[in-house]
């Protein structure tokens, strides 16, 4: 992995000194990324903490798409990581995609031995689908959408069988705790028991994290509930350097049908030729791109975006290229269809742009370390260098087992002979403040409002500044006392200030302000704490400034408008 800075200072990625430490392997978060470390860190004792039953609270479930894997007849890793960094739009770590390329077919393997069903042919052949930018037919794929769902049952069927692995489900992790700079453990609160004055505390010799992403702070998302990015929060008070946070990637083609979270219209429906149009019947993406309805995520996205804007409705016409084979070939989205009243075989699915996929999140090297000692980060809430600024489709399940495997060993090779790790005790401790569920929900939805309006698919330095200051608003009263709150608010905190320092446009950062790429910042990012409320501070000063100098250059008897 290639060295990393922030502001020219190289980041230091090492673990704490586990032989003075106590406490559990502990594992926050229960999708992909979370299982498979858990799955190979055993024989080792791991507790993971869950929000959710297995099964029910990870983005990880939803993936419809699949594994992709240079695994077919012709391809090959180089040809994978080409087209990866291809994607990313010149700020991939080069080495990463290499050895994530180079490492997928091992984890394919792995999630066999697991018993993830991958389809094959009558000749044992993977079934093979292409996505958006690949330039081959690699992703690795179960029931035609079903990947996320086979996949996640297989690995929480071996989880209940493995005696090394306790699962916390419905304990959500608030906050981490530290001593002397490292991470020493995890404060959880059940999700039933919230506002009833008790946390509960679990030491750990070693913190993995694997959360997800942020698509909850958004009004329209692909993501479940719990994604609220509140993990890139306590691990950015605990010091650690979050990176490329303003990446966020928009799902081009998520159902406009009213509910939340988003069904997704699968990309792999356009793998298969399904083709965009608006209510004029008129397919745009011709207009757009010579890659039509396969350009990258981010050009669709925009495109998607820009026929709504201009009061026309976009629609995924799958008619043709799948037909009657709709409902076998794609079930899932075929089931959600049907639920809002829609026959895809007949019929154009209506669709929107919908917050789908964090390229950003908590810097880490090729291990999973974090610039914490004693914290890892592994999956969608990490930032390993692999996405760039827009994520290559199938990318994401890939890079969580590959990272995974490599976090668990690395934490396994500093704990293996330590006779001492065992499953710890929770400690409760009373005077949790109480929370006032209603503020918060109205505070959440103004969370929501402000980021899908200024911090979304297109972006300006008036909204993003704007939104830095409602926002720093909100984080002033959740200082109160409401953990759950603030956690989310930085997190929106830190996209926000990340995409207006950002000035080009990017892979998934678009400013219609800069809407050009910026050869200077071919750069990744990165943010800390103390570098947000400084941005925040400039922000405000320069807001002032603004406002008072359009006051004085108004006529008195004109009234003015700032």
């Amino acid at each position: 992995m290639a060295n990393i800075e922030a502001n020219g200072t190289p980041l230091q990625f090492r673990p704490a000194e586990s032989s003075r430490r106590t406490g559990d392997i502990v594992i926050i978060g229960a999708g992909l990324a979370g299982l498979f470390a858990a799955l190979r860190l055993a024989p080792l004792p791991v507790t993971v903490v869950a929000a959710a039953p297995l099964g029910e609270g990870a983005s990880s479930v939803w993936a419809q798409g699949g594994v992709a894997a240079a695994v077919g007849e012709g391809d090959s890793p180089e040809d994978h990581a080409a087209d990866t960094i291809r994607a990313g739009a010149g700020i991939v770590d080069h080495d990463v995609a290499t050895m994530v390329a180079t490492e997928a077919s091992a984890r394919i393997a792995d999630l066999l031995r697991y018993g993830v069903p991958f389809d094959r042919t009558l000749e044992g052949h993977f079934v093979l689908s292409r996505e958006a930018a690949h330039s081959r037919h690699r992703v690795v794929r179960v029931a035609g959408d079903r990947a996320g769902w086979a996949i996640m049952q297989a690995l929480i069927a071996q989880v209940r069988k493995t005696p090394s692995i306790r699962v916390l489900e419905g304990y959500e992790a608030e906050d981490l705790i530290t001593e002397n700079g490292a991470v020493t453990g995890v404060r959880l609160i059940r999700g039933s028991a919230r506002g009833n004055g008790t946390y509960e505390l679990l030491p750990a010799r070693a913190v993995l994290v694997a959360t997800g992403g942020i698509g909850a702070i958004y009004r329209i998302t692909t993501n479940p509930s719990y994604a609220r990015g509140e993990a890139l929060a306590f691990a950015a008070r605990a010091g650690a350097v979050i990176a490329d946070a303003e990446f966020v990637q928009f799902h081009p083609t998520a159902l406009d049908v009213g509910v939340e979270p988003a069904p997704l219209a699968s990309e792999a429906l356009r793998g298969e030729g399904a083709i965009l149009i608006n209510s004029d019947g008129h397919r745009f993406m011709l207009d757009v791109s010579p890659e039509a309805e396969l350009a990258p995520r981010d050009v669709v996205a925009r495109a998607v975006f820009a026929e709504i804007q201009a009061g026309r409705r976009v629609f995924l016409d799958c008619r043709k290229a799948i037909g009657a084979r709709f409902p076998t070939a794609f079930p899932t989205v075929y089931a959600h269809c049907k639920a809002a009243g829609i026959d895809p075989v007949t019929e154009p699915i209506p669709v929107a742009p919908a917050e789908h996929y964090h390229m950003g999140g908590i810097a880490t090297d090729a291990r999973g370390r974090t610039s914490v000692p004693g914290l890892w980060a592994v999956g969608e809430v990490s930032s390993t260098g692999l996405h760039g600024a827009n994520r290559l489709a199938s990318n994401s399940l890939l890079e969580a087992v590959v990272f995974a495997a490599r976090a668990a060993e690395d934490i396994g090779s500093l704990v293996t002979d330590d006779t001492s790790l065992c499953m710890a005790n929770l400690f409760p401790v009373a005077g949790a403040p109480q929370a006032d569920a209603e503020a918060r929900t109205e505070a959440i939805a103004t969370i929501k409002d402000i980021m899908t309006a200024n911090v979304g698919v297109v972006r300006s330095r008036r909204g993003l500044t704007r939104a830095l200051l409602q926002l720093r608003e909100i984080a002033d009263l959740a200082a109160q006392g409401d953990t759950q709150l603030s956690n989310m608010v930085l997190a929106a905190r830190l996209v926000t200030a990340s995409a207006l320092m950002r000035t080009e446009s990017r892979g998934g950062h678009y400013r219609r302000d800069f809407p050009e790429a910026d050869p200077q910042q071919a750069l990744r990012s990165f943010i800390t704490l103390t570098e947000l409320e400084q941005i925040e501070a400039r922000a405000a000063a320069a807001t002032m400034a603004q406002t008072a100098e359009s006051w004085l250059s108004c006529d008195a008897e004109v009234a003015c408008t700032l």
